[in-house]
């Protein structure tokens, strides 16, 4: 009965105060009280930060790829923008090296997640700037390898 109690009590705390349930479900981790874990909302939140990592993964290469499409194509604004351009490709790249080095298996879903990417890079640059649909190619004009690699820089 006791254990029933305590488990209502968590799922109630998460909803309450997501925070300290966060606390109280690593001391209870850390004291090997698995009983008293609140097990449905922590699979969710485990499940969540995996998403999570996906999600900031291909959003940075779609800037990334937003950026390398401009720099090669977008001629009548490179004069003007290609340094920051150039920075942004630079602080992408960085930022997904750390992304892949904290989550190594990452990297194997780059070449699954690259057209898509591209797609959508493609797409946003097209229809936030008003640009015409035949400015960047419809199928990617580089690879993710070529995307990544610091010495690729149109």
């Amino acid at each position: 009965m006791e254990k029933i109690k305590i488990e209502t009590d968590q799922k109630s705390l998460y909803n309450r105060d997501f925070y300290i349930w966060l606390q109280t479900t690593a001391n209870l981790l850390e004291n090997n009280k698995f009983a008293e874990l609140d097990i449905k909302n922590l699979i969710e939140e485990i499940n969540s930060m995996g998403r999570s990592e996906k999600k900031e993964l291909k959003c940075r290469l779609i800037i990334l790829i937003e950026h390398i499409l401009k720099l090669e194509y977008w001629q009548i604004e490179k004069e003007n923008n290609a340094r920051g351009w150039r920075n942004t490709v630079a602080k992408q790249r960085l930022q997904i090296e750390l992304t892949l080095e904290e989550s190594p298996s990452l990297r194997n879903m780059l070449d699954d997640i690259f057209e898509e990417c591209y797609q959508k890079a493609r797409q946003y640059i097209l229809k936030r700037y008003q640009l015409s649909s035949d400015l960047f190619p419809e199928n990617p004009p580089f690879s993710v390898v070529d995307a990544l690699n610091p010495d690729y820089l149109p």
